[in-house]
């Protein structure tokens, strides 16, 4: 016998020793966990998807596939329609992230989709099914919101920059705040007037992050619509860009939610 098939034989009785053989299946695939969601996250209004800089730092750093959506902000329908395609392009299973108005293009894109096991809302509109969540800003008191808007001649929204800090971003920094508002994205005042047939949260398991200082979307609001759809909750001391603000909490919330697309 050669030196070689004697040391092939000492393995092979090593392993059988051991209760296994070098080609189990049961070995090769012990201790692996199953892939993580790719995680897609959708700005809102005034904003663009580079806002999400340092929650997609901290999300990647965990091993996350993260794409952060640039939606038109157009009409309310090509911005679900785009958020779709996207979905649509990941690989597994996916969760899907919304602020501000981005959680009602959430709401319509995610709908009846097999990929998504997963919406988080951050400081987001959560409509029902015909309601018109621009609407929906005043029904717990006055937003301050809707007095700083400034439409221009096509009829696409601003947040006036004298209050753009008040209104939007209290908790960052005076000088951030300043860039936020000469880089605003308009949208189009139409969409706030449009709404959902079938909200995708009445199927897909949900969370909810509450911004307690929110001035743009009123927590109470907030609250409600968490409530309604039977949201895991989180309430953090924070203005509405609280993905800006308080980016480890953002991703910590998103992340649990993506552990639980794992779970039975």
């Amino acid at each position: 016998m050669t030196r070689k098939a004697i040391v092939l034989l000492i393995l092979g009785l090593a392993s059988v020793a051991a209760g296994v053989t070098p080609s189990d299946p049961s070995t090769t695939q012990q201790g692996k966990t199953a892939a993580k969601p790719s995680i897609m996250l959708v700005h809102g209004a005034f904003a663009d998807a580079s806002g999400w800089a340092r929650v997609i730092t901290l999300l990647e750093r965990d091993g996350y596939e993260v794409t952060a959506v640039q939606n038109p902000l157009t009409s309310f329908a090509e911005d679900v329609a785009t958020t779709k395609r996207l979905i649509d392009a990941q690989k597994g299973n996916v969760v899907v992230v919304g602020h501000s108005y981005g959680g009602a293009v959430i709401t319509g894109a995610a709908t009846g989709n097999p990929k998504v096991k997963a919406l988080v809302y951050v400081a987001a509109f959560g409509p029902d099914a015909g309601e018109k969540f621009g609407e929906m800003l005043d029904k717990f008191g006055k937003s301050a919101l809707g007095p700083a808007l400034r439409p221009d001649a096509a009829g696409f929204l601003y947040i006036d920059r004298a209050q753009f800090r008040d209104v939007f971003a209290g908790d960052v920094s005076i000088g951030e705040a300043r860039v936020m508002a000469a880089t605003q994205k308009p949208i189009n005042g139409a969409s706030f007037g449009a709404s959902v047939d079938s909200p995708a949260w009445k199927t897909i398991p949900s969370w909810y992050l509450v911004a307690s200082d929110d001035r743009a979307i009123k927590p109470e609001l907030e609250r409600f619509m968490a409530k309604r759809m039977g949201a895991h909750t989180k309430e953090i001391k924070a203005s509405h860009v609280v993905f800006i603000s308080h980016p480890k909490e953002v991703a910590t919330l998103i992340d649990a939610a993506a552990k639980a697309t794992g779970k039975p």
